[in-house]
């Protein structure tokens, strides 16, 4: 099979549209469907279910796919070796992780990094969404939950705590009953990507007024502004001391998780990130956990 007949179909099958892996790779849109109509003559078979809003693979194109990244892998691989990229390092890492984590504390890390490798490029995406290993949205993730399909290789990193804060001159809340008059800076329930976030779940008796905001650094500023009470990361309200924590009964513990694709692992850039990420984060695993 041609390799750049599969790159390109690789870039349709992860974008699911054509116009998309065209902007991705550089190339005419028309070449994209060009390509793609090359190989499925190739191939006597229909890759792609062409759609209004874009296209899904076949069963065909499906495993395809399974092909088509193991050659990606294998070409990475190769490539690798030849750059010598123990030596330096060169190429483009993505981090996928929630913006807590990303934001807070893997940002300033990993551009310290970057600085030390000049050829290496680190896109750190701390969105509050999942990621696709296996489409190579990310070529590390780090989760709240542990993945347990796929060819992936995970490890545990650290737990975190959460806890409830307010601002110093916010209402007095002494007891779960005054909470009621409060109001609840929290998530946006149907934009929530795992339970695992949903904290909320910890008040009985939650307030009935609330902000919601579907970033974390969006509601750590909303409680710094005295808007109300937030269940907020104790590793991210110790950073200010205008946060003072209430009602410490109650609370929660969660885990952060590191995870690649078994196919992209052991690439020396990615796995020196992999490292990185580990050696940061359990360094500072007190914290993250509060301990009064």
């Amino acid at each position: 099979m041609n390799w750049d007949h599969i790159r390109i179909f690789l870039a349709v099958a992860r974008t699911g549209q054509f116009l998309a892996a065209a902007r991705q790779l550089r190339i005419d849109h028309t070449t994209v469907g060009r390509r793609i109509g090359k190989l499925e003559d190739d191939l006597s078979a229909r890759l792609f279910d062409r759609r209004t809003d874009g296209c899904v693979l076949t069963s065909a194109g499906e495993r395809l796919l399974t092909v088509a990244e193991r050659m990606e892998s294998e070409i990475l691989t190769g490539a690798e070796l030849l750059e010598q990229e123990e030596v330096s390092l060169t190429g483009t890492v993505r981090v996928g992780a929630p913006d807590g984590v990303g934001s807070y504390f893997l940002a300033p890390r990993l551009a310290a990094l970057a600085q030390r490798h000049p050829e290496l490029t680190v896109q750190l995406v701390p969105l509050p969404r999942s990621f696709s290993l296996s489409r190579r949205e990310a070529d590390i993730a780090v989760t709240v939950e542990r993945p347990t399909e796929g060819r992936l290789i995970v490890s545990k990193l650290v737990d975190y705590g959460v806890s409830l804060y307010v601002a110093r001159d916010y209402r007095q809340i002494e007891s779960p009953d005054d909470l009621a008059e409060c109001t609840l800076i929290t998530y946006v329930d149907d934009l929530l990507y795992s339970q695992a976030l949903d904290y909320s779940r910890m008040l009985e008796n939650p307030p009935a007024r609330q902000f919601e905001c579907a970033s974390v650094v969006g509601q750590v500023e909303a409680v710094r502004a005295g808007a109300g009470v937030g269940l907020l990361h104790d590793h991210i309200a110790q950073r200010y001391p205008e946060l003072t924590r209430v009602l410490p009964e109650i609370g929660a513990q969660r885990s952060y998780w590191l995870v690649s694709h078994a196919d992209v692992r052991d690439l020396a850039r990615v796995a020196t990130l992999w490292d990185f990420i580990v050696t940061e984060m359990r360094s500072a695993r007190r914290s993250f956990i509060r301990a009064d």
